[in-house]
């Protein structure tokens, strides 16, 4: 376990913002993992969990306590033609590297989840989802320490709590540290039924058709390039945390009240689904919108990105701006994705 002190938080991040953490434990393995958030808690030591830093806002102050930098490695593959695929992630393994090795390895439902940033751990948390696909169609279960109880604890898929971007794990903010995931998937070189309209248009088949998965990583990479949401060091408009805001569910009733021409998607609970990117964007915030030197994307209003030398405390500013612009155009609150340190939103 490495230790260090005063370590500057900014280059953990996507967003290159956040000041330095007081002490920072970097963990090579579970029982590292465990033994430093264990020891941290025990100490009353405040503790901040940190992986690919690719979903979370840090204040310029820093974070004053300690934090652990999960980088334990290790898939374990149980896979045959009759089952499947069973594999185990730790929560330390890179996440696009590993969709690249399931679409060669013609492991089937996350092919669509190409080219997002950020760790194994961090995908349930969230029900990491993108272009018709969400991560609890294909978890099977979750290890992690529950810092409460004082032990490990496996979850079935089933006792997760997924939801829209929502688990038993966001639900309790702090409790849970993932440890490992295991994903089930089926064998085959045709993807998941493409269930996002975009995506099916470019691959030129219909919504709920099949494509070959390569072909399908390929169209979301290529869609997620287009719009900044493939990192690129020298590209400011991925200095971001990718989707700064969630898109509202709304009630039937409420979805009734926007204007005509606003995206409605019908959820399965009756539940209406709206685009934030079309909310701020007719609310007024154009791409690229500014706020010192931090702005809307110049190629997707929905990312807050850092333009070079921006502070966090301006980034915070530009949220609550866009928020704000968006509760008075159309009555609607919007929630931030990522998780913000050390500030408010």
């Amino acid at each position: 376990m490495r230790e260090r002190s005063d370590v500057p938080l900014a280059p953990l991040t996507t967003l290159r913002l956040g000041g330095p953490a007081r002490r920072l434990l970097e963990v090579a393995s579970e029982a590292e993992l465990l033994a430093a958030v264990r020891d941290a808690d025990a100490a009353g030591e405040p503790v901040l969990v940190l992986g690919g830093g690719s979903n979370v806002l840090i204040a310029d102050d820093g974070f004053a306590g300690t934090v652990v930098l999960v980088r334990a490695r290790g898939v374990d593959v149980e896979a045959d033609a009759c089952s499947g695929a069973m594999v185990t992630l730790a929560a330390g393994e890179p996440w696009d590297p590993f969709v690249e090795r399931a679409v060669r390895e013609h492991w089937v439902g996350i092919e669509a989840l190409s080219g997002i940033p950020g760790l194994a751990g961090a995908v349930p948390i969230q029900n990491v989802g993108a272009y018709g696909q969400e991560v609890s169609q294909t978890i099977a279960g979750v290890r992690s320490y529950d810092r409460v109880e004082d032990r490990v604890r496996t979850f079935a898929a089933a006792d997760c709590d997924f939801a829209y971007r929502m688990s038993r794990f966001k639900r309790e903010p702090g409790r849970f540290v993932v440890v490992s995931v295991t994903f089930q998937f089926a064998l085959g070189e045709l993807s998941a039924p493409v269930a996002y309209a975009e995506l099916a248009r470019r691959l030129g088949v219909e919504q709920g058709e099949r494509a070959k998965a390569a072909d399908v990583r390929e169209a979301v990479l290529a869609l997620r390039r287009g719009k900044g949401m493939v990192l690129d060091e020298h590209d400011h408009d991925t200095w971001s945390a990718g989707s700064f805001f969630t898109n509202p569910i709304l009630t039937a009733d409420e979805a009734a009240e926007l204007p005509d021409d606003a995206p409605r998607f019908a959820q399965p609970d009756g539940t209406v689904k709206t685009s934030a990117a079309w909310l701020i964007d007719h609310a007024g915030f154009e791409k690229g919108y500014a706020r010192g030197a931090a702005a809307l994307s110049t190629k997707h209003v929905l990312a807050l990105t850092n333009r070079g030398g921006a502070s966090a405390a301006e980034l915070v500013d530009l949220a609550r701006e866009v928020r704000d612009g968006v509760r008075a155009a159309y009555g609607i609150t919007l929630r931030n994705e990522p998780v913000v340190v050390g500030a408010s939103i």
